[in-house]
């Protein structure tokens, strides 16, 4: 993924490594939908896909009317961490859905760590709004697949 230095940015320039960083990860999950042969793990990948290109978008969309609308989400939304337990592995041919929605999640908190770093070189300044928004837009994204990784593939006590 993309890096950037502890620098605000202007708004154009904040949408243009945020709309950077989305085509990142779209390109990620493109690249693995064209190793994976599991149906169940290409459609993971398709759905994440297609959230980048969503967000991608609306980011595109920004940078041309010069404003960005207001989200839904104002905080992040708590996550489990699962990150920090699930191997980060290359996704392979065999892979199965449990290894697509594990690189999935990777992929989503390096997003949101890149969202806040930005937050954060430009605490107080309008950029650091828009970042937190899509550090809150990624949160969204990673709750979601969590909550799919655990549904399927977490086991209750």
């Amino acid at each position: 993924m993309s890096e950037q230095a502890d620098v605000c940015y202007t708004f154009e320039g904040a949408l243009e490594m945020a709309i950077s960083m989305e085509n990142d990860g779209f390109r990620s999950y493109l690249t693995a939908l064209r190793i994976v042969k599991s149906k169940q793990a290409r459609a993971v990948l398709k759905d994440a896909a297609f959230d980048e290109l969503a967000h991608k978008y609306e980011l595109e969309k920004a940078l041309v009317g010069g404003h960005i609308t207001e989200g839904d989400l104002l905080q992040p939304l708590p996550t489990m961490n699962l990150d920090s337990v699930l191997a980060k592995k290359e996704l392979r041919p065999d892979s199965d859905a449990r290894e697509a929605l594990a690189y999935s999640i990777h992929l989503e908190n390096a997003a949101i760590s890149f969202y806040k770093k930005m937050a954060g070189a430009c605490a107080g300044a309008p950029m650091g709004k828009l970042m937190e928004r899509l550090v809150a837009d990624e949160s969204r994204h990673l709750q979601q697949l969590e909550d799919l990784y655990e549904q399927h593939f977490m086991t209750e006590n």
